[in-house]
């Protein structure tokens, strides 16, 4: 990361490979059956937070199918396997079979992990961030409907449905951008919460997202521009903002007040207090 910069990526360090002779396992070196010294901290952190009355929201890993932050393999000294970010997506138009391998087999950990980190949480988690691949662009998509389905929506409807048979967690799907005509399939595929909801995506209109699909999922997220509104804009442009998300996505339920994606370096603090004060005034707290 630059001396003086916010932000950074992963160094592209992919190893040459050999089409005729690319082994799955190679893009499976990170995922692997979870501890039991992760066991045992996992039960320990959901017991004491629910014996304080807090809601438990869970991240166990092994279940992010293609996350393009996870591919290039950011925790491994010598990540093997197809690793550019260019390259996974062109994998996943001319390279199906090689992807499918790769997820039906983090799907079969995933499963056998999830059955064991139930066995010691139990229902004291409420939800459950499973995916962070992002499908949307500022104003398109990483692929169809078609590919979704084709590729991902299998594994994905296998995991949901094992987590909805057995426990009583809800299922967290983040996907940034222009994913409204994706939302369908998430919704068949069994999620039950979607995050950031970026309203500033083409076709991610809140008033139509919470028409079309406020009684099949949670919005988590929506509530203030990132990009725009809440670094760029005065405190009352984000009091107006933030009110009048609230006002669409909050009736009859299904909303948890969130702004779109992360608070950006050098936002301006007076904007994130009218964000947190415009969220309790339409609550009525004040």
């Amino acid at each position: 990361m630059p001396k003086d910069g916010f932000f950074f990526d992963c160094i592209v360090r992919q190893e040459p490979f050999d089409d005729d002779h690319l082994n799955p396992e190679d893009n499976m070196e990170e995922f692997s059956l979870i501890s039991q010294a992760d066991l045992d901290f996992l039960a320990s952190s959901a017991g004491e937070l629910s014996a304080k009355g807090r809601g438990v929201i869970a991240g166990f890993g092994g279940t992010a199918l293609g996350d393009i932050s996870l591919v290039p393999g950011p925790g491994l000294k010598h990540p093997k396997g197809i690793r550019d970010i260019t390259e996974w997506y062109v994998s996943t138009s001319s390279r199906q079979d090689y992807i499918h391998r790769i997820f039906a087999r983090q799907c079969e950990l995933a499963l056998t992990n999830l059955e064991r980190i139930h066995a010691v949480v139990g229902d004291r988690v409420q939800a459950v961030y499973l995916c962070g691949t992002d499908f949307g662009t500022q104003t398109s998509a990483f692929c169809s409907v078609k590919t979704l389905r084709a590729l991902y929506f299998p594994y994905y409807k296998i995991i949901n449905d094992w987590i909805h048979a057995h426990t009583t967690w809800k299922t967290f799907k983040h996907s940034c951008g222009a994913v409204s005509k994706f939302l369908p399939t998430f919704i068949e595929a069994g999620f039950d919460i979607l995050n950031p909801v970026q309203c500033s995506a083409t076709g991610m209109e809140p008033e139509q997202l919470k028409a079309n699909f406020g009684d099949q999922l949670v919005f988590w997220g929506g509530g203030v521009d990132t990009q725009k509104t809440l670094p760029f804009g005065t405190p009352a442009e984000v009091r107006e903002q933030v009110l009048r998300r609230c006002e669409i996505f909050a009736p009859g339920g299904g909303f948890v007040f969130n702004s779109i994606h992360n608070v950006q370096a050098q936002t301006p603090v007076e904007n994130i207090v009218a964000m947190i004060d415009a969220v309790h005034e339409f609550n009525g707290c004040r």
